[in-house]
């Protein structure tokens, strides 16, 4: 990240700024149905459209290691992002913020819907549900490619890291890591080309 970027994230430390951001991790987590995977459009909104928070390549990398390290990916990227802006009070402020409306939310119609779970009508109405979800992820993942599918080796990576999670069901832990090591591998390969060529044309 840039110089000026880090500043702006360093400005961010007023109460003002910690509720606002409390604000807009508490809207995310009470407006998003399905999980983590649902909320990567709205984040990729509010923090890197809306707030200039995190770059857009940057977001990738966020829900890169919120995915591959233990714990909800939701709470991780807060967790990050949060950080991000404000160190300490930043991860928490923006860790409450998404698991809030969850907490307050279930406490609320735990009762009402173990009672109603097997109704008709509310079985229909949490298909429909799922089904825009589905569409959520999807929108996600056609934005996050547009950020970082830019030459050949991402989109190598891309397709075979889809192939590995839909048709050999490879952990994705284990197909996260592995595309940092082709990325690496990748990047010495091309730097020790470029040595050989300097040595070859002084």
């Amino acid at each position: 990240m840039g110089t000026s970027m880090r500043s702006t994230f360093e400005e961010r430390r007023s109460v003002g700024d910690l509720l606002t951001m409390f604000l807009s991790f508490f809207k995310i987590g009470a407006f998003t149905i399905g999980g983590g995977y649902a909320m990567l459009p709205l984040m990729e909104q509010e923090f890197v459209q809306n707030r200039k928070w995190v770059d857009p390549v940057e977001i990738v990398d966020v829900f890169a290691v919120a995915q591959s390290l233990p714990g909800v990916i939701a709470i991780n990227a807060s967790i990050y992002i949060g950080y991000k802006v404000d160190r300490i009070r930043g991860a928490l402020v923006a860790a409450l913020g998404v698991i809030l409306p969850s907490f307050l939310v279930i406490l609320c119609i735990a009762a009402v819907l173990l009672r109603f779970q097997e109704n008709l009508w509310v079985q229909k109405a949490f298909a429909g549900v799922r089904a825009g979800v589905t569409a959520l992820i999807l929108l996600a993942g056609i934005k996050l490619g547009k950020a970082i599918l830019k030459n050949y080796l991402a989109w190598g990576i891309g397709i075979g890291a889809f192939f590995l999670l839909v048709i050999v069901r490879i952990q994705a832990v284990v197909v996260i890591l592995a595309s940092a090591l082709v990325g690496l591998g990748t990047y010495i390969w091309q730097q020790r080309r470029k040595q050989l060529r300097e040595k070859d044309n002084p």
